[in-house]
C-alpha cells in the first residue's frame, strides 16, 4: 500500500503523533501488539529527519521499512500534511475518567511515582523513554523499580544488572542537569521465608525499595503472614507493593492472598512501611476494606502506577480516586511530599 500525501500546511512531528498514538495507548491499556506497532514504528523512524520521512512517503517506500506498516505509514502520511492523524483524533476524543475534587486534589499533589518498570526487567520501553515520558506528565522524579533476580518470568535483575542500572541512573541524572530525578530503587521479591531477594548491601545503597509477593500466592493464611510480617520488619525495604497480589481483569484473574491485615497493617505502621495504592487497573490493590483498615492502622502510604510502559504512568488517577474514597489522608502519602523529605523517610 502507498501512502501519499498532498500538503496543506506546515507539517506536524510525525514522529511526536506515533509516539502519542503508543501513549494513548498504553494509558487505556490496549494490546501489546497494538503499542508495539507504534512503538517500533518511532524506532525506525526517528533516526530520520523530517525531509527523509517526506519522501519516503511520497515514494510510497514507508511501509517497506522493516517495522512500518501501513496504519502507521498512513499516520505518517497525515501528519506530513500537516493533519492529526485519524488515528490519534480517535484516541484523543476517549478522555480519561473526572477525578472528583477529593481525588483531584490529590492527584495534583502527587509528585512522582515509586514503582515503575523498564525494559531491563518486564517493562515495555527503555528508562529514558519513561523518564521522558514522567517529565511530560509534570512529575518531579520517577522511582525505576526492575524485578529481582528470582522472577525470572521477569528477566528479573541480577546483582550484576542491578548494578549496571545504577550507573545508567546516574548518568541520566547528570544530562538531566537538577531538571528532573530519575531515582534507584526495585521491586524486590518477598522470599517464601520473608528474606528479600537481592543482596542486602545494594538495597541499603537504593533510594526506595518496594518489596511485594510474587510467588506461592495460596500459601496458608498463617504462614503468608509471617512471610509478611519478616519483610515489613526489613530495615531495607520502604513500601509494602500490591500487598494481595491479586487480579480483578484479564484473563490471568486471581483472588487476593490470605493473611492478617490487621498484624501486617499495625507492622507497617510500627517500621515505617508504606502501604502501595496500586494504580493498575488488574490489580486495584488492596481491596478498598483493607484500604479503610491501613488507614485506621496508621499506616503511610504511595500511589503508585506500577506502570510497564510510558503510558501506564498516567494512571495513577485511578489510585488518588481509590484512596480519596477510603479517606487516605494527603500529608501520609509519601509521593506527595518534597524529593529531599521522601529520600530522609527511606533512610
Amino acid at each position: 500500500m502507498r501512502a501519499t500525501i498532498v500538503v496543506v500546511s506546515q507539517p506536524r512531528d510525525a514522529v511526536a503523533d506515533l509516539r502519542r498514538i503508543a501513549f494513548l495507548l498504553e494509558r487505556a491499556h490496549e494490546s501489546t501488539y497494538r503499542v508495539r506497532a507504534f512503538r517500533t514504528a518511532v524506532a525506525v523512524l526517528g533516526r530520520r529527519d523530517a525531509d527523509e520521512l517526506a519522501r519516503l512517503a511520497r515514494s510510497g517506500e514507508l511501509v517497506g521499512l522493516k517495522g512500518v506498516g501501513a496504519v502507521t505509514a498512513r499516520c505518517v502520511a497525515e501528519s506530513l500534511a500537516g493533519v492529526e492523524p485519524a488515528y490519534l483524533r480517535r484516541l484523543e476524543a476517549a478522555e480519561p475518567t473526572t477525578l472528583d475534587e477529593f481525588a483531584q486534589a490529590l492527584r495534583t499533589a502527587i509528585r512522582g511515582d515509586c514503582h515503575s518498570h523498564t525494559d531491563a526487567s518486564d517493562g515495555g520501553s527503555p528508562l529514558w523513554e519513561m523518564v521522558q515520558t514522567a517529565r511530560e506528565l509534570g512529575h518531579d522524579y520517577l522511582v525505576i523499580t526492575d524485578h529481582s533476580p528470582s522472577l525470572t518470568v521477569a528477566n528479573g535483575l541480577s546483582a550484576q544488572r542491578l548494578r549496571a542500572q545504577i550507573e545508567q541512573v546516574a548518568e541520566v541524572n547528570i544530562e538531566l542537569r537538577e531538571s528532573f530525578r530519575v531515582l534507584t530503587g526495585i521491586e524486590v521479591d518477598i522470599l517464601d521465608d520473608g528474606a528479600l531477594d537481592q543482596d542486602p548491601d545494594l538495597l541499603a545503597g537504593l533510594d526506595v525499595v518496594v518489596a511485594s509477593v510474587h510467588s506461592k500466592l495460596r500459601m496458608p493464611r498463617a504462614q503468608m503472614t509471617e512471610r509478611m510480617l519478616t519483610a515489613v520488619a526489613n530495615p531495607h525495604v520502604d513500601v509494602l507493593g500490591h500487598c494481595t497480589g491479586r487480579r480483578v481483569t484479564g484473563d490471568r484473574r486471581r483472588p487476593e492472598s490470605e493473611f492478617d491485615a490487621d498484624a501486617v497493617f499495625a507492622a507497617c505502621a510500627e517500621y515505617g512501611v508504606a502501604v502501595e495504592v496500586n494504580s493498575r487497573p488488574e490489580r486495584l490493590d488492596p481491596p478498598k476494606r483493607l484500604l479503610r483498615r491501613a488507614v485506621e492502622a496508621g499506616c503511610s502510604f504511595t500511589i503508585d502506577t506500577d506502570a510497564h510502559a510510558p503510558g501506564q504512568l498516567d494512571w495513577l488517577g485511578a489510585g488518588c480516586e481509590r484512596a480519596a474514597a477510603c479517606g487516605v489522608p494527603a500529608g501520609r502519602v509519601l509521593n506527595t511530599w518534597p524529593l529531599d523529605q521522601l529520600l530522609t523517610w527511606c533512610h
